[in-house]
């Protein structure tokens, strides 16, 4: 290969790539997709764990929907108050009072309490475990198994396993509901952190079938509902509820209750 050809392969390939900068440059400028100065703040001032509890993927997305307006100020169950004021300044709204959450399982049926119908030998993982006769080893069939899979997608370390039942670090926890979405069994719930109680337990059995199972299930006697002075607590199908609106934290359903079924949250 002789020195003019080097010289003409040279400039083609420079008069080629100089070609396609100028239609890339005249591209990025025609198709250029404007960028809202907020969603960057907004970004900013979320947390950054990613975690999806607003139901976005990920802080990027909420930050784009809060801009939007297709996400409120507040959609950061993460961030809390905090982030939610440092976001409705950004956004020149007001952000209103938000109420601090916690995740709450609702199950203390654990290794003293509950009984077991065989021995488990698979998969330690809830949602392989609950394909086994029973839904899982535990005679009451709606009972917590334990196998962690709650604590394997926490992203605060807010939830252990305790003698066979999974219990949550309230303090820690900060209610992204990615333990809700994993537990098979739905065993957890979102309830606000000032809440005074709650039924652990999530049986729907009647009660012999219950009070062969576990020494703490409900057994639906109703007797918490009957003597709640605000009308906080309900029981349907055997299996009683409160109502954390009405609830005052006074204590008497837990009292009341012979089967020791409703746990106190605020100790």
């Amino acid at each position: 290969m002789n020195v003019a050809s080097i010289l003409i392969a040279t400039g083609v390939v420079a008069a080629v790539g100089l070609l396609i900068g100028i239609f890339l440059g005249i591209a990025g400028i025609k198709f250029k997709v404007e960028t809202d100065e907020r969603e960057e703040a907004v970004l900013a001032a979320l947390p950054g764990n990613n975690c999806g509890g607003c139901g976005y993927p990920g802080c990027s997305g909420l930050a784009a929907a809060i801009v939007s307006g297709q996400a409120p100020v507040g959609g950061c169950p993460v961030g809390g108050q905090k982030v939610a004021d440092v976001i409705a300044e950004i956004m020149g709204q007001d952000a209103g009072a938000s109420v601090r959450q916690v995740a709450f399982v609702k199950c203390h049926g654990n290794c003293e309490n509950a009984k077991t119908d065989y021995e488990y030998v698979g998969t330690k993982d809830c949602r392989m475990a609950v394909f086994t006769p029973g839904g899982g080893p535990k005679s009451c069939n709606a009972g917590c198994m334990g196998y962690g899979s709650c604590v394997d997608v926490c992203p605060f370390d807010a939830i252990h396993v305790d003698r066979g039942v999974a219990v949550v670090d309230r303090e820690a926890c900060k209610a992204c509901g990615k333990c809700v979405d994993i537990c098979p069994k739905h065993l957890i719930e979102l309830v606000p952190y000032a809440a005074a109680y709650a039924v652990a337990c999530a049986s729907r059995d009647k009660g012999p079938q219950v009070m062969k199972s576990c020494q703490v299930g409900c057994i639906g006697c109703m007797l918490c509902q009957k003597n709640c002075p605000k009308d906080a607590v309900t029981v349907e199908d055997f299996l009683a509820h409160i109502v954390q609106e009405k609830c005052v934290g006074c204590g008497i359903c837990a009292q009341k209750c012979p089967r020791k079924s409703i746990a106190r949250l605020n100790k």
